[in-house]
């Protein structure tokens, strides 16, 4: 039987214990605070870095990792395989796909014989995480890397991603994001709650307080999932217990299919800062 290996990177915000059942090579992104360079995921006290993001002086910058990192997780991945399919977040939000492509040829030079792919999966967090998902539970059944495609791309243009933004002041110093970025002038201390699919994003409401916010996206979250098997994971920055209050909520009131926890990744979370609740999620047809 064939196996095809699965990388992805960090923006996928997959649980470190869930990635490493399912077997999926994770390429951390690269995030410098001044002259000091850490990767994404591999510090874990979460709030001594948002102190540290409060109070630098620097604005962080974030990269995607050179080719030669994507390179390795391929031939990791690709050990005691025939191919290998790489997905990366949206084109739209880091390099990270031309960095993989850039990798998958370098493998093509070491290893002729390894079939490598590169997808952009049009997402980001655990919607593109879900994507992954999907990919790795195809491989684990013994499906070919055309399988293993097809079923991503079909579940593609379904995950969806709702956050609500506790600050935008993260996003202003970023530049991302224009159309948010003007409400960070703005006097009211507002937050917007956004969605982002098939690439693209669209604020859909504006709140005054977090709990108004936690209450909107539930409402979100109900009329796009009605009638369907829901798939969801509830996101965070640095807020843990009231990202459990809101999984509960959701359990209790949606009865989801599969229900995960987990925190935005640090490189996103320069971006949004600490504070925001959101949901990625898909239902089944």
């Amino acid at each position: 039987m064939s196996r095809v290996g699965i990388v992805t990177d960090s923006t996928a915000c997959i649980p470190a214990e869930l990635a490493a059942e399912r077997r999926i090579e994770v390429v951390p992104l690269h995030l410098a605070f001044g002259e000091r360079i850490y990767l994404d995921g591999m510090s874990s006290d979460t709030a001594e870095f948002y102190e540290t993001l409060r109070t630098t002086r620097q604005a962080p910058t974030t990269a995607a990792p050179p080719p030669g990192v994507y390179a390795e997780a391929i031939l990791r991945a690709g050990k005691d395989a025939d191919a290998v399919l790489c997905l990366t977040v949206s084109r739209q939000f880091s390099a990270m796909y031309e960095a993989a492509v850039q990798g998958a040829a370098l493998v093509s030079e070491q290893e002729p014989s390894l079939d490598v792919r590169v997808l952009d999966s049009g997402a980001a967090a655990m919607a593109q995480g879900f994507v992954v998902l999907e990919a790795a539970r195809a491989a684990a059944e013994g499906a070919a890397i055309e399988q293993l495609i097809a079923r991503a791309e079909t579940l593609m243009p379904r995950v969806q991603l709702l956050v609500a933004l506790d600050t935008l002041a993260y996003l202003a110093h970023s530049g991302r994001v224009p159309r948010l970025i003007i409400w960070a002038a703005s006097p009211l201390r507002i937050k917007p709650i956004v969605q982002f699919q098939k690439g693209k994003y669209r604020p859909i409401a504006i709140v005054r307080t977090m709990r108004g916010g936690v209450e909107r996206l539930l409402q979100a979250l109900t009329r796009r999932t009605e009638g369907g098997v829901l798939h969801v994971c509830v996101h965070h920055t640095n807020v843990p217990q009231e990202a459990e209050a809101l999984a509960e909520r959701v359990r209790d009131t949606l009865q989801p299919k599969e229900l995960l926890i987990a925190e935005f990744n640090q490189v996103m979370g320069v971006h949004t800062g600490p504070g925001l609740l959101g949901f990625a999620f898909y239902t089944e047809p």
